[in-house]
């Protein structure tokens, strides 16, 4: 099963994609889950909000086309005093229009249920859930940059918590 996690921003939206394998037995569960790909989605600073939604739906449906995943997990907004708050959200309504528009599922998650699926708890520190993720894809690095590192997380719970 092919998943793809999604970090949303307006300037930049972390993705990653994670391949779950089935076992000897054809359990996907007991299998294990490898990094296919991860990145950023860049909008251009100097266009206007509009034109930079229309750059994330269209970049987004490279990686679609690309990889074909089977769901899609997307980290949830939480509501806080920001300039960028309204913007952040219209891109992850973009986001989530573009998945809608290629028949994959969504689910959501939380900052808080991301760090207890993968590290233990739900206020665990960035470093604790960086560490789970390259633990649980078998990574001698971390993926960089770190919206990448985090939309790895979304999808890692994706797999989790289905």
């Amino acid at each position: 099963m092919r998943i793809l996690g999604l970090d949303p921003g307006l300037a930049r939206v972390g993705y990653g994609v994670i391949e779950v394998e089935a076992d000897a037995r054809g359990r996907a569960g007991q299998g294990r889950q490898r990094m296919l790909d991860c990145g950023l989605i860049r909008t251009d600073p100097d266009r206007g909000e509009g034109q930079r939604l229309v750059e994330i739906a269209a970049d987004l449906r490279v990686l679609l086309r690309r990889w074909q995943p089977e769901l899609a997990a997307v980290e949830k907004f939480f509501f806080y005093r920001s300039s960028t708050t309204i913007a952040v959200v219209q891109a992850r309504g973009v986001l989530i229009m573009t998945l809608a528009r290629f028949g994959i599922p969504v689910v959501e998650y939380p900052p808080m249920q991301i760090k207890l699926a993968l590290a233990g708890h739900g206020h665990a520190e960035k470093g604790d859930v960086l560490e789970a993720v390259m633990r649980e894809l078998d990574l001698a690095d971390p993926p960089r940059p770190d919206d990448a590192a985090d939309a790895l997380a979304v999808a890692l719970t994706g797999w989790f918590q289905r």
